[in-house]
């Protein structure tokens, strides 16, 4: 029997793959630290976990408007214009969606024709490529190199365009390297993409997660909604994965577009979960629990840097992440595969992590690690990683 050959070209979430690994071997009686989740280590704040309680028990249990209830949808226009220097319409610009990845997909859906050519930085979530291949599109990895912080040279943009390309996908701050770019670079990428009649999708699911200045909204421009699309969720910034809620903004004929495709994906979002979303994104009490979160993280990347600094000369280049969760460890110097690094710290050390290959050809060499554990893990995991690593 015929299957479809796009799959062929994708492989399953390393994450996931690297976390049933932690997991047998936990099961197995090895004690291991596992550093390759993205899900926040804390609850959901209980406050969230009331609304959404109280609202199933009023009875908000069935199906709810496939737009999303206008109380999130104005819930979500608030936070664009406090947080992101963003107005959007909530009857016309803004639809709910099944958390992120969703509201990516019905980015994509809208806009991408068969055979459209998508740029997409490299390295970047393997998400962003697999939905494009999934939805027919070709992409186009653009190099986004270490000695750049990341961020792709204006002259890879250029090399990289074709007379095919339609999107331009943008993640920032990155997975997996907490990079992000300054106002001036992204106002220039608007004029790229507007001189070339180019789309660009902004997933900004860790926009919260900083540890200096506050990135910048792709949307916080004059004149760029036209041709801008963002993705969001309440995922990191809340803790709440699990919840599979998320927004995405954009202009009418794209949210009417995305709407058919959610209607024929999802139906809905229920409704006492998007209760609960429309609370979190506009109470004060979570926007400071909120805070209160990435200041944790941030006490958890100084004391990754802390251990490393204490080891002097290593193999192993720590460079603190700008945001997100994770370190982008630099291993280079070993010569390996960041697939063979990555077997052997797991069966050697210990230590669950994420091989750089995962989000591209350019992460070779590269380990992700995640801030998003206990301070003891993460301190702990980054000594293991440096003894290891030592011993090469």
């Amino acid at each position: 029997m015929n299957l479809n050959r796009q799959f062929e070209l994708i492989r399953q979430s390393p994450t996931v793959e690297m976390g049933d690994r932690v997991n047998a071997l936990k099961a197995a009686g090895r004690k291991i630290i596992g550093l390759q989740t993205g899900d926040p280590d804390f609850p959901t704040h209980p406050l969230i976990l009331g609304v959404a309680l109280k609202a199933m028990q009023s009875g908000l249990t069935h199906y709810a408007p496939s737009r999303g209830l206008l109380e999130l949808r104005r819930a979500a226009s608030t936070k664009l214009e406090r947080d992101n220097a963003a107005s959007y319409d909530p009857e016309a610009e803004l639809l709910i969606t099944h958390g992120g990845i969703h509201a990516y997909y019905l980015a994509m859906q809208s806009v991408l024709n068969s055979g459209d050519d998508v740029l997409i930085p490299d390295p970047t979530w393997a998400t962003h490529v697999n939905m494009a291949i999934m939805l027919r599109g070709s992409v186009i990895r653009v190099p986004a190199l270490p000695e750049n912080g990341f961020i792709p040279t204006f002259e890879a943009w250029e090399k990289a365009l074709t007379p095919k390309t339609r999107v331009i996908v943008l993640n920032y701050p990155s997975n997996p390297t907490g990079a992000y770019p300054t106002r001036e670079y992204l106002k220039k990428l608007h004029d790229f993409a507007a001189a070339h009649k180019l789309w660009i999708v902004s997933d900004e699911v860790y926009e919260n997660l900083y540890y200096g200045e506050k990135p910048i909204s792709a949307a916080a421009f004059e004149g760029v909604k036209e041709r801008t699309i963002l993705v969001n969720s309440l995922s990191k910034t809340y803790a709440m994965t699990g919840w599979r809620v998320g927004y995405l903004a954009a202009p009418a004929q794209i949210i009417e577009n995305a709407l058919k495709a959610g209607q024929n994906s999802i139906t809905c979002v229920a409704p006492f979960i998007q209760k609960a979303a429309a609370f979190a994104l506009t109470a004060p009490e979570i926007q400071q629990a909120a805070g209160d979160m990435r200041a944790a993280y941030a006490r958890r990347r100084q004391a990754v840097l802390n251990v490393a600094l204490k080891t002097g000369e290593s193999p192993v280049i720590a460079n603190p992440p700008m945001g997100a969760f994770y370190y982008f460890h630099d291993l280079r110097a070993l010569k390996m595969s960041s697939l063979e690094i990555c077997e052997r710290l797991l069966e050697e050390a210990g230590v669950g992590l994420v091989p750089g290959s995962a989000f591209g050809m350019q992460g070779d060499g590269f380990v992700r690690m995640t801030i998003a554990a206990s301070e003891q893990d993460v301190e702990a995991g980054m000594r293991a990683i440096l003894n290891w690593a030592d011993r090469q």
